[in-house]
């Protein structure tokens, strides 16, 4: 490499951080004043801006909070912060933070996975592609589930949030913060299970930090880890039977990462799970009796929660077997969803639908892995468009028929986005998050 082009990547690294640090800036400044309101609100009655931040304040300060919160991280940095602060920004701050990280590490990531086969795309402008890279990774943070104008009213769908859902809930501060967390310990099990299903043993260091992760995350809120955990533990499982038995030593090296994630979660359940005194408790089994408490057509529910996934998965659906982060993603749906709608928990927390937490990050992944994929997809069928790989008539209907569809997954994911952007203009208003 010379000179000149070391250089040139300097500018457009340089030209793609400042406007992704904008981007960064501008976020989390919105989201700060949007969860300082939280903070003031959240103590009159009549308030507006609905959250769960006066519990949250509380717990930091050691107060009675009325809930058990047996996972301290995001109590602990609130903690920090109120050295210096009040205990309402505090919590504001601490919340925005871990926010504005989770955006930070899905810039990283998908710069690590699409950003060079974007390059081509854009010859002697390079740092446009950094820039498209910058503008999708902030984009997962806004988009929300469809929607239709008022007035207009879906069948058996009550409400726009409740029932639905979306990956970004502005209201619940502990998702926010476990979030960064999460995305961390999804995208490195997914490059283990590479490692894995290959039989290799991999990089040590992999294992560990893949441990810290995921611990980081059940301390933090272990909605994400008991997903994971269910899916990890099927597709170890079934590699393992369908190899006979031969890969047991990296299943084991696997597993072994869980251990430290398995205590706390011990610990957690001993502190939630557990009746009070003359109630029901426990983990109990339905068939979607809670879930239909807010939504009477969970079919159509699903539809518009994960709408652009789900034409990304139909539009490239031999990307299930061969890529493993693509794949991992929709596990990680396909979990979330069968434990949100045949589990519960027992006693007065019924109707609070706190598996539903874990279907909201299984969302969020699945609009992660769809994004990467449609990134690459981006870049592979305009570069053959610009290459001149049209030498037949069947080839360019090939092409034209692959534009067609990278542009209909891209209007699908702008469609979610302009919902997610009115959405979040309410709940910045004061307007009911569900």
């Amino acid at each position: 490499m010379t000179r000149d082009d070391k250089a040139l990547q300097r500018r457009d690294r340089r030209i793609d951080g400042i406007v992704f640090a904008v981007l960064l800036l501008v976020a989390t400044f919105v989201m700060f004043v949007l969860f300082s309101r939280q903070t003031v609100w959240c103590w009159i009655s009549d308030g507006i801006y609905p959250s769960d931040m006066k519990a949250y304040i509380l717990e930091m300060q050691g107060l009675d909070s009325g809930y058990s919160f047996p996972y301290p991280v995001f109590f602990q940095v609130s903690a920090f912060f109120h050295l210096f602060l009040d205990a309402n920004r505090s919590v504001a701050v601490a919340t925005a933070l871990f926010y504005a990280l989770g955006i930070v590490i899905v810039k990283l990531a998908l710069n690590h996975l699409s950003l060079e086969p974007l390059k081509r795309l854009f010859p002697g402008r390079e740092w446009l592609a950094g820039i498209l890279v910058s503008l999708a990774a902030a984009a997962l943070f806004w988009v929300s589930m469809l929607f239709p104008p008022e007035g207009i009213y879906l069948p058996g769908i009550r409400f726009r949030y409740l029932g639905v859902f979306t990956g970004n809930p502005y209201h619940n501060a502990t998702y926010l913060a476990a979030r960064p967390f999460a995305i961390l310990a999804f995208l490195w099990f997914a490059r283990l299970l590479d490692l894995y299903e290959e039989g290799a043993r991999g990089h040590g260091r992999d294992y560990v930090l893949f441990a810290l992760f995921l611990l980081a995350a059940t301390m933090t809120k272990p909605s994400f880890t008991i997903v994971l955990v269910g899916t990890a533990g099927l597709i170890l499982l079934y590699r393992l039977l369908r190899s006979g038995f031969r890969n047991w030593m990296p299943t084991v090296q696997v597993g072994l990462c869980f251990l430290p994630t398995f205590v706390d979660l011990l610990y957690q359940y001993r502190g939630v799970f557990v009746p009070e005194e003359g109630a029901e408790g426990g983990i109990g089994f339905t068939l979607g009796e809670v879930w239909r408490l807010y939504c009477d057509n969970i079919p159509l529910a699903v539809g518009i929660a994960v709408g652009f996934p789900i034409l990304v998965l139909l539009l490239h659906w031999r990307e299930w077997r061969a890529n493993t982060l693509y794949r991992f993603s929709w596990q990680i749906y396909g979990m979330s969803f069968l434990m949100a709608f045949f589990l519960y928990e027992k006693g007065f927390r019924k109707p609070d639908f706190n598996f539903s937490w874990g279907y909201l990050y299984g969302i969020f992944f699945a609009f992660l892995g769809a994004m990467v994929l449609l990134l690459k997809d981006t870049a592979k069928v305009f570069c053959a468009a610009a290459a001149g790989q049209e030498d037949s008539a069947g080839s360019r209907r090939k092409v034209r028929l692959a534009k067609a569809a990278v542009c209909a997954e891209w209007l699908a994911f702008l469609w979610h986005l302009a919902c997610g952007l009115y959405y979040f203009g309410g709940i910045f208003r004061g307007q009911m998050y569900y």
